[in-house]
C-alpha cells in the first residue's frame, strides 16, 4: 500500500467518523445521556478499527494487571473527562466499601502532579490514582488516550518508567486510529457549538467532581475545563486542519 493509499484511507475513516459523531450529536442534543452515547460510540469505533488495523501486527504486551506506563500525564476531551466524573460518582460506594477513597486519590494526585508536563509527570513515578489492587478501577470508562496506548515490549516500558529508556515500541494502529477517533470526534464537537479542547484529565477532572453541574454547563457551551487546558495543543492549528478536510484538501 502507498503512502498517498494510506492517507487517503484515513482522511475517508476520519471523514466517516465525523459525519457519524455529527449524527449522534444531532440526535441526541439536549439529552441526558448525550455524553455516554457519545462515548460510547467513540469506545466502540476504537476497539472494532484497532482490531482490524492490528492484524498482523505483534501482539501487543499490555495485559490486565499492568499498569507500567500509568505515570504518563493523560490527555482528554470535555466529554471523556464527564464521562469518568460520572464512572466515579456511580462507583463510589462500592469502591470506598472495597477500602479504596478513589476521590481522595484523585485530590492527592492532582496536587502533586498539577502544572506538569509530559516529561515532568512521568518523572515524578506517581502512579494513576485508578490503580488500585493492581488494576484500572474506571476501566470500563478509560479515556482514548489509555486505549490507545500500547506497547509490544514490557521490558522497555519498566525502563521507561524508571527513566533508563527514552522511547517504547509503542502500536502505530492503537495510535493512528486513537488520534482520528478522537479528532474526528472534536471536529464534530467544534461544528456543533460544544467546547472541543484537551485538558489534562485529573485537573479536569477535579473540576467536574467538585460541582455536579458541570456536564449541564458544558450541554450549554461553557468551558467548564479552561483551567485544565492543555496548552501545548493549538486549537487554531487543528481548526485549520479541520476545515481543509471538510473543503476536501490534504
Amino acid at each position: 500500500m502507498t503512502q498517498d493509499t494510506e492517507e487517503d484511507g484515513a482522511l475517508a475513516f476520519f471523514k466517516a467518523q465525523h459525519r457519524a459523531f455529527a449524527e449522534t450529536l444531532a440526535q441526541r442534543r439536549g439529552d441526558d445521556d448525550m455524553v455516554p452515547a457519545l462515548l460510547a460510540q467513540a469506545y466502540s469505533s476504537f476497539e472494532g478499527n484497532v482490531a482490524e488495523q492490528a492484524e498482523g501486527q505483534p501482539p501487543i504486551a499490555c495485559h490486565k494487571g499492568c499498569a507500567t506506563c500509568c505515570t504518563i500525564r493523560v490527555i482528554a476531551t470535555a466529554p471523556e473527562a464527564l464521562m469518568v466524573a460520572r464512572y466515579v460518582r456511580t462507583a463510589d460506594a462500592a469502591l470506598k466499601q472495597a477500602g479504596i477513597d478513589l476521590r481522595q486519590r484523585i485530590a492527592e494526585a492532582d496536587s502533586a502532579t498539577r502544572g506538569a508536563d509530559e516529561r515532568q509527570r512521568v518523572a515524578l513515578r506517581r502512579r494513576c490514582p485508578f490503580i488500585a489492587k493492581g488494576v484500572c478501577v474506571i476501566y470500563p470508562a478509560r479515556p482514548l488516550a489509555c486505549r490507545g496506548h500500547a506497547s509490544y515490549d514490557k521490558r522497555a516500558c519498566a525502563d521507561a518508567a524508571a527513566g533508563r529508556l527514552d522511547g517504547i515500541p509503542l502500536s502505530m494502529p492503537h495510535m493512528m486510529v486513537r488520534s482520528l477517533v478522537q479528532n474526528a470526534m472534536q471536529s464534530a464537537l467544534r461544528d456543533a457549538g460544544y467546547v472541543w479542547a484537551a485538558y489534562e484529565l485529573i485537573h479536569a477532572l477535579s473540576i467536574a467532581l467538585a460541582d455536579e453541574g458541570c456536564e449541564a454547563a458544558w450541554l450549554a457551551g461553557a468551558d467548564v475545563f479552561a483551567d485544565a487546558l492543555v496548552t501545548g495543543i493549538s486549537l487554531d492549528e487543528m481548526a485549520n486542519t479541520f476545515d481543509r478536510i471538510h473543503a476536501g484538501q490534504k
